[in-house]
């Protein structure tokens, strides 16, 4: 089961998650989200008086992980079988996921101190090679990568939402706001010399987003200081993101470095072009300003996005307050797993007592797991040095300067070009080797890591920089490559897909695969 402590997911009211319940099948009526609209209000009231009254448990700094994960044939076609997968597994850190060729694994959550890192490691590795051979007594294979290349529209199929109501309810919701077809429409950055690609296609489900396979981190963080993490971690997103982008290719096409970006943006829009026109915010969103108190994010939850399962609850918040109990804040909840920050707000309970933490929803999935790891730690020592700065970096840099290198990491990788104050502009490589990197091994020492973790990991994220070549760039390079050699584009990112598993399965970090 995912832990209560640390457990939040791209979807809302999954099975352990932070929303704790199940969202009913049903057709909702205009009252019920006048309803809902006040219960989330209440839920306000409450929550602003608990982080006035100090009422949030805190007792160490605990991380989280989940990985979201692809099924593939043995002709690396997507695999719809999830279900039989997951029989097979028998574990309950695996779960269901969106579309019928995805599952999840949730990991119970730890202290980030000693070597908890390389223990962690083994975890997921370990974790891995037994789901597998699950997976292979069902005939498909696990494959860690950000968007599946192989997928074709016909994936897309509403036929293959996962078996669970609450994915058919979100996808009816979504398409009734919005009123007509998802559209697909973005430019690539050209493979070789030559012109860019184009992917312009439409879908009639939000099946799209299952294309989108991510790597989700989570810090438990003390009330008082939520602000000053989701500040860093935004500033941190278009590094993040440059360094270890792993999406290049989506329905045949070579697209954005990390193509899960824009895609999930576009997946689950509930605007059409009118109101993207007048400016209304969509519902994977970065934000637009930089925050004080969590209670910023919660606020705009609800002052900006309509419920899209407006089920409330029988508990009223604010009694629940008065008599002395945390309140579940039910509603607030399940409407914050329907708003996809790329660094999420996340209100929890365990045992009755409530904590906050921030889920960092920025990362692909693999390429393998070291990689995986790697970029866990410096994510998390390079918050927690930019935390710790006499002057914080978000009060020299505009939000919109954070927003801008986000998505120029996610279309450009490594060759993107980032904003930095003092620096200017410079490619990811460098700001890394020469500011964040130091930054987080001093981040990683204050949580307490080892020496050996904190080397093996951030040494990984060094020789990445160095190299120049994360997954995405492999797979473009082998791409290439194949193609050169006489392959058609699907024959190419077949084949490519067949070296990416084996290597993946090897253990070894990106930086240090061949394309050939």
């Amino acid at each position: 089961m995912v832990s209560p402590a640390l457990g939040a997911d791209v979807l809302p009211i999954k099975r352990g998650d932070s929303m704790g319940r199940h969202v009913q099948d049903q057709a909702f009526k205009p009252v019920d989200r006048q309803r809902y609209r006040n219960k989330m209000q209440r839920g306000l009231d409450a929550l602003a008086r608990m982080l006035a009254e100090g009422n949030f448990s805190f007792p160490h700094q605990q991380m989280g992980l989940e990985m979201e994960l692809c099924l593939v044939d043995e002709q690396m076609e997507p695999s719809m079988s999830n279900a039989v997968v997951l029989e097979k597994i028998s574990e309950p850190a695996f779960t269901t996921e969106l579309g019928q060729q995805n599952i999840e694994l949730n990991v119970d959550p730890q202290v980030l101190a000693g070597d908890s890192a390389l223990e962690l490691e083994k975890r997921v590795r370990a974790a891995l090679q037994r789901a597998d051979g699950g997976a292979h007594d069902a005939g498909a294979k696990i494959v860690m990568i950000g968007t599946l290349p192989t997928l074709r529209s016909a994936h897309f199929d509403p036929n293959w939402l996962s078996r669970n109501p609450r994915y058919s309810l979100l996808n009816e919701q979504i398409f009734l706001a919005r009123g007509e077809e998802m559209l697909l429409d973005m430019e690539g950055v050209p493979l070789t010399e030559g012109h860019s690609e184009r992917l312009r296609s439409y879908a009639d489900s939000i099946l799209p987003e299952s294309a989108c396979t991510s790597v989700q981190l989570h810090l438990q963080v003390a009330p008082e200081d939520f602000a000053a993490h989701w500040n860093a971690a935004q500033c941190l997103a278009g590094v993040q993101v440059a360094i270890g982008a792993n999406s290049p290719f989506l329905l045949g096409k070579a697209l954005w470095h990390e193509t899960r970006i824009p895609l999930f943006l576009q997946a689950t829009d509930t605007r059409p072009v009118e109101l993207k026109n007048q400016g209304v915010r969509p519902r994977v969103w970065f934000g637009e300003r930089w925050i004080t108190s969590i209670f910023d994010l919660f606020e705009e939850n609800v002052r900006y996005f309509p419920a899209l399962l407006p089920e409330p609850v029988e508990e009223d918040p604010v009694a629940a307050l008065d008599a002395g109990r945390a309140p579940t804040l039910a509603e607030l909840r399940l409407h914050n797993g329907t708003i996809w920050r790329w660094n999420r707000p996340v209100y929890d309970l365990v045992d009755g007592v409530p904590h906050l933490r921030i889920e960092n929803r920025v990362l692909p999935s693999g390429p393998s797991v070291v990689d995986t790891v790697a970029n866990a730690a410096f994510f998390y020592g390079a918050q927690r040095a930019l935390t710790e700065q006499d002057r914080p970096l978000w009060t020299q840099m505009s939000f919109a300067a954070a927003e801008e290198n986000f998505f120029a990491g996610a279309r450009q990788g490594f060759e993107a070009h980032l904003y930095w104050p003092s620096v200017g502009w410079v490619s990811p490589d460098e700001l890394v080797l020469r500011r964040l990197l130091p930054m987080a091994h001093d981040g990683l020492r204050a949580y307490g890591v080892s020496d050996a973790a904190r080397e093996r990991y951030l040494g990984v994220i060094e020789q990445r920089c160095l190299a120049g070549r994360n997954g995405a760039t492999w797979q473009r390079e082998t791409v290439a490559m194949l193609e050169n050699g006489g392959a058609d584009r699907h024959e190419a990112l077949v084949g490519m897909l067949r070296r990416y598993i084996d290597l993946a399965d090897n253990g070894d970090p990106v930086h240090t695969w061949p394309v050939g």
